[in-house]
Formats: structure tokens, C-alpha cells, sequence
């Protein structure tokens, strides 16, 4: 998926071969800073995912750890850049006067399955918790134990608030509640924390599985009417225009769907999309077992589907004038969804404007005031490594962070390009130094995006929502890149004998099987 995506926006793939040094190119250095040291008892507060990076990458609210020594960790300038993973799993585990900083929390927690499965870290930290506070022993010191089974809960709470679809294994259900279970021996309070957080858990899965079947019922709706549409095409009279002409009101239903796709992507499917495939096992991901989901292929999908569909609305229209008005309708949708922040919308209905079938037809090009479309194609321009784009993505990012309304809040990126970055960004820097340390400088930087992400998403759509529109825009059917340039063809003719060609095979080819 990750090659389809950079291949997608038109870029190389960087050579894995060239970084021989194992460093990483990243121009921002990415560490953690231990600065102040932690107070014995006191629980951390739980950050918001805007304020756990600094300018610099790291938080400076970080707690200083007796285990700064330990063996197997390597700092520079006091931030943590390296260490093997056995040492990078001791300093995730709470003790006494420890507790790790959110920052590594979710560092780690995102960058550690690269090497080892969710459940076999949670195994991990069990044992550790288990030989440190010698659990094992009857004569455990109980006051030692309560001190640190709230620190553990905390952690737990930390892991299945930002990662819960790691707990659809069943391996990782019955680590937890085992462990849980030892912790809140005798421990009201520690009771109550697990009861909660275990509620948290459950319906954040519930919500998935709930969603995950929605999804199934829209793309049989959408199937079925692609039936309909190949087989009785005048039964479907509706065009966008009719279900919705206000250009302002289509966009704010887009956000809609922008915001509720993004919001079900856990942090892990940035990783897990790049995990390396073994070529000894039928190019199987070696962790293929660890995706327990796919809302970031869903939402690839819908970016698809829209592009799809305003190409479909712009083709299938027999008169010209009414192509250009649509035309010239989403125009005034894309310019809508930029002035919102909805970034990937406004790239959807740009790339279905821009693809070929609809390029072509010139007649219809003629009669729409392309000035507005001109703008918005400067603003997503891809030279320079989309600079036009991204200064705009940073105004609405700046916009967010002093937001006086949810609206104001809307940060919803060009989704592909950020996917490309992150690709680069791993592909760009060994996860292993020369010396077998796992290289946390670069783990920083990804959870730095990652995390940025992760406010984005949990925005909340402050637009009514309109039923009508939504299910039209999920479900109205699109037809496929060869049905496009027939419908193409039919509406302008081909003007040169390669067109005229492919005009006469498509023809043979999809009204033959009708």
C-alpha cells in the first residue's frame, strides 16, 4: 500500500541501499529531556496529544529517572537517542520512584512492534513488574505494592486509551486482565481505576465493530446501485446538484465524513503499513498477524471514491452546459473544504477534475471560469515538495492551536502526503544502529507526526449533520476509468485516431457486456 501511495502522488522511492551509515537524515533533532525529577506517589498528568511534543520534538515536562544509568541506554545533550530493546522496555515499566513520561509512552508503545508482537511486550512488562516487585514472593512488602499498582494502572490506561485495537487479541485481553487482576488485590482504588478503564476498552472496540459493519452495509448499497445503474440507467435520475447545490453545505458534509474516517485510524496502522515483507514467507508481512485493522486502507479508499465520483458527476451529463456547471459547482466545494481546513477533500475533488477523462473535454472547459480552479490548483501544487500546500496546512494548524471555535479547530491533511512523509521518514533511517541499539532518535521524529495526527483527529464535526447528503455521497454510484472516457467520448468526441481507438474498443468491450 505504501508504494501504491508514493507511486500515487508521482514520486520515486527512496533506495534503502544508500544510507550505509545507518543515520538518520531527519534535520530536526528528535530526543527526550529528562529535566526535573519525579515525586514519589505523584500520579503524571495526562497530557493532550497538541502539547506532548515541543518545537524540538520532545516534552519538556519529562521525569528524571533513576534508570538514566541503566545500562543499554545511550543519551546525547540528555535526550535519550538509542537503546537496546530490552533496556527500552525496563524504562516503560513504572517502579516505585519512576514513572515514564506520556512522551516515551507513546513513543515506544508506536515504535515497538517493529520488533515484537503487543502482546509478547505486554508479557514482557508483566514479568518485569512481577520480578521487581517480587510478586512472586508471599512476603511481598504490600506497601511497596500499593505504591506501584496505581503507576502500573496508569500505564495500562495509557496503552488501551491510545492503542486499543492492540486488545482485539485475545492474547492480549487475557495479559491484562491477569495482570490487572494481581494489581487491585486489596486495592479499592486500584479496583475502580482497572473497572474504568476496562469500560474505556470496551466500548472503544464496540464502536470499531460497529463502524467496521457500517461500512459493509455501504458497500453492498453501493454495489447494488452500480447493478442498477449498468443495467437501468435511466433509473437513477439524481445528480449531486439535486441532492445538494449549496457548495458551502456539501463541503461541511464531507468534513463530516473526513473526521469520522480519521477518527477510527489507530497510531499503530502508520507503522504496521510499513512493516518489511519477508520474502521466505510468501511476501507475507511477518507481522501480518498484528493488523487488527484497516481504517487507513478505508480511508485511502473513500479519498478514491470521491475523486471517482465528482469525475463520474462531471461525465455522465449528456448536455455541456450542465457538465460545466458541475464543474464549476465543485470548484466552488473544493474552495469551500480549503477555507474549512478539509485538505483532503479539496485534493479529492482536484484529482477527479484533473484525470483524464474529464481533462479532455475542452468544449465543456471552455464554458466554466476556471480562475478559482486555477487558485486551488496552485495552493495543492506538488513542485517543491508541495511548499504552497504545506504553508497552508501550517496556517491551519496555527489557526487550530488558538482556535476560539470547534470550527477553527479543522485540520484535516492531504492524507497521501502524509503517509508519503512518514513512508520516507522510515524508509529514510535504519529502526537498528551498528551496534544492535534500537535507534530512538528516529522514533521520536515518527511519533512527532504521528501525534500531530492524533489532535487532528479527534476533532469533533461542529457542522449539522444532513442524511440525505451523506448517504448520497457514500453511496451514489461511480463508474470505472474505462466507463468514464466512453462516457468521455460520447459527450466529446475523439480527436486524434489513438482516441478514436480506444473510443471503439471501449465500446466493444463494456457495451458487449452489457
Amino acid at each position: 500500500m505504501a508504494k501504491f501511495l508514493v507511486e500515487l502522488l508521482g514520486c520515486t522511492l527512496p533506495d534503502k541501499g544508500r544510507d550505509s551509515r545507518f543515520e538518520c537524515k531527519s534535520q530536526n533533532y528528535i530526543g527526550l529531556k529528562h529535566v526535573s525529577k519525579h515525586r514519589q506517589g505523584n500520579m503524571p498528568q495526562t497530557l493532550p496529544f497538541g502539547s506532548m511534543f515541543g518545537p524540538a520534538g520532545f516534552n519538556d515536562n519529562v521525569y528524571q529517572s533513576k534508570e538514566e544509568g541503566y545500562g543499554g541506554l545511550r543519551y546525547h545533550d540528555n535526550n535519550l537517542v538509542s537503546g537496546s530493546l530490552e533496556a527500552l522496555i525496563q524504562h516503560l515499566v513504572p517502579s516505585v520512584d519512576h514513572y515514564p513520561d506520556r512522551t516515551y509512552i507513546f513513543t515506544f508503545l508506536l515504535s515497538s512492534r517493529l520488533f515484537l508482537h503487543p502482546y509478547e511486550l505486554m508479557s514482557k512488562v508483566y514479568q518485569m513488574f512481577v520480578e521487581h516487585q517480587r510478586l512472586g514472593d508471599p512476603h511481598a512488602d504490600k506497601i511497596r505494592v500499593r505504591k506501584i499498582a496505581p503507576k502500573i494502572v496508569q500505564l495500562l490506561t495509557e496503552w488501551t486509551e491510545t492503542f486499543p485495537y492492540d486488545f482485539r487479541d485475545d492474547r492480549m485481553m487475557r495479559s491484562l486482565k491477569e495482570l490487572t487482576h494481581r494489581l487491585t488485590i486489596g486495592d479499592e482504588v486500584c479496583r475502580k481505576a482497572v473497572q474504568q478503564m476496562m469500560q474505556g476498552l470496551i466500548r472503544k472496540l464496540a464502536a470499531l465493530s460497529q463502524y467496521e459493519e457500517l461500512l459493509v452495509k455501504i458497500n453492498a448499497t453501493v454495489a447494488e446501485r452500480l447493478t442498477v445503474l449498468k443495467t437501468k440507467p435511466q433509473s437513477i435520475q439524481r445528480d449531486v446538484l439535486t441532492v445538494c447545490n449549496d457548495a458551502f453545505s456539501l463541503a461541511q458534509q464531507l468534513t463530516h465524513i473526513e473526521l469520522e474516517r480519521l477518527s477510527y485510524i489507530g497510531p499503530e496502522e502508520f507503522v504496521q503499513a510499513f512493516v518489511q515483507k519477508d520474502p521466505l514467507v510468501n511476501n507475507k508481512s511477518r507481522f501480518s498477524d498484528r493488523k487488527k485493522a484497516n481504517n487507513l486502507e478505508v480511508y485511502v479508499e473513500w479519498f478514491n471514491r470521491l475523486s471517482y465520483l465528482v469525475a463520474t458527476e462531471i461525465c455522465l451529463p449528456v448536455k455541456k452546459k450542465q457538465r460545466a456547471r458541475v464543474i464549476e459547482f465543485f470548484i466552488d466545494v473544493a474552495r469551500e473544504c480549503f477555507n474549512i481546513g478539509n485538505f483532503n477533500s479539496l485534493m479529492a475533488i482536484i484529482s477527479g477534475m484533473n484525470m483524464s477523462p474529464v481533462s479532455r473535454l475542452k468544449k465543456t472547459w471552455a464554458k466554466v471560469k476556471t480562475a478559482k480552479f486555477d487558485i486551488l490548483e496552485h495552493q495543492m501544487d506538488p513542485t517543491s515538495n508541495f511548499y504552497n500546500y504545506r504553508t497552508a496546512l501550517r496556517g491551519a494548524m496555527q489557526r487550530s492551536i488558538t482556535a476560539h471555535t470547534s470550527r477553527e479547530k479543522i485540520v484535516i491533511p492531504f492524507f497521501s502526503l502524509l503517509i508519503k512523509d512518514i513512508y520516507f521518514l522510515n524508509e529514510g533511517c535504519s529502526n537498528l544502529l551498528p551496534n544492535g541499539h534500537v535507534n530512538f532518535e528516529k522514533f521520536w521524529e515518527l511519533a512527532k507526526q504521528v501525534s500531530e495526527f492524533m489532535t487532528w483527529k479527534q476533532v469533533e464535526c461542529p457542522f449539522e449533520r444532513d442524511r440525505k447528503v451523506l448517504q448520497y455521497l457514500l453511496t451514489a454510484p461511480v463508474i470505472s476509468e474505462d466507463a468514464l472516457f466512453l462516457a468521455s467520448y460520447e459527450s466529446e468526441g475523439p480527436e486524434n485516431n489513438m482516441e478514436k481507438d480506444s473510443w471503439k474498443s471501449l465500446r466493444s468491450a463494456l457495451l458487449g457486456r452489457v
